[in-house]
């Protein structure tokens, strides 16, 4: 399992792949993220002090993720980072949350006391799609609650019942609404969850531009950032 890389496209940035506990929220359909996590809050901490070790400070801009949220990391790794970013100079840290966390986001902000980009893990806008196919537990009615809390969205695509509308849509909605965010294109994992490949080769055509586009980063796997495994 590689925890440590770099960007060196569009926000550059070094990354790490962190470990915590389970996800609170845990009922994504199309998750499979699950085996890395633990109970064991300590070893965690071990590990995760390892891989902050790696941090150079190479472009004052550090991206923080693991399998759920940054509330699921042991307080001692909190700190860790925290200290991280005053040793290195980082000026600007991205962080991953859910929605159900979204009341704890500004004191996370407050407690990092930097520059952060939020990014959350909302798949689509489109709610049908969202709530009964992927589960994710967003319940909003306004983009602007997502705004509120979120700096940047995360979007799922060519997933087996998506439609091309509801693509376009979501892209659209992405670029209109938010500084920064992510295209992750889905690839067939261990859930029941499937691929749909017509959607991604359309996809790949119609957006091949978004690769160029500085705020917006496509995955077309789930490795493209150099972590995961």
């Amino acid at each position: 399992m590689n925890r440590y890389s770099f960007i060196e496209n569009k926000t550059k940035r070094e990354i790490v792949l962190l470990k915590g506990s389970p996800c609170r929220w845990g009922k994504c359909s199309f998750c499979d993220y699950t085996e890395d996590n633990s109970s064991d809050e300590t070893s965690n901490a071990s590990l995760n002090e390892t891989v902050l070790g790696k941090v150079t400070g190479r472009y004052g801009v550090l991206e923080v993720i693991n399998s759920g949220n940054i509330f699921e990391l042991p307080g001692r790794t909190l700190n860790r980072i925290k200290q991280v970013i005053d040793e290195k100079g980082i000026h600007t840290l991205f962080f991953e949350s859910h929605w159900i966390y979204r009341k704890k986001i500004q004191s996370m902000r407050d407690f990092f006391g930097i520059r952060t980009i939020v990014k959350t893990g909302l798949e689509s806008f489109n709610r049908d799609f969202r709530e009964n196919v992927l589960r994710k537990g967003f319940d909003y009615d306004q983009i602007d609650e997502v705004k509120e809390y979120f700096d940047s969205v995360c979007l799922l695509v060519a997933v087996k019942g998506q439609t091309r509308d509801m693509i376009e849509r979501d892209i659209a909605l992405a670029m209109e609404h938010f500084n920064h965010f992510t295209v992750n294109i889905y690839v067939e994992n261990s859930t029941k969850i499937q691929p749909d490949y017509e959607l991604r080769k359309w996809f790949s055509e119609k957006y091949s531009f978004l690769d160029e586009l500085k705020k917006c980063d496509v995955l077309w796997v789930n490795t493209d950032f150099g972590v995961g495994n």
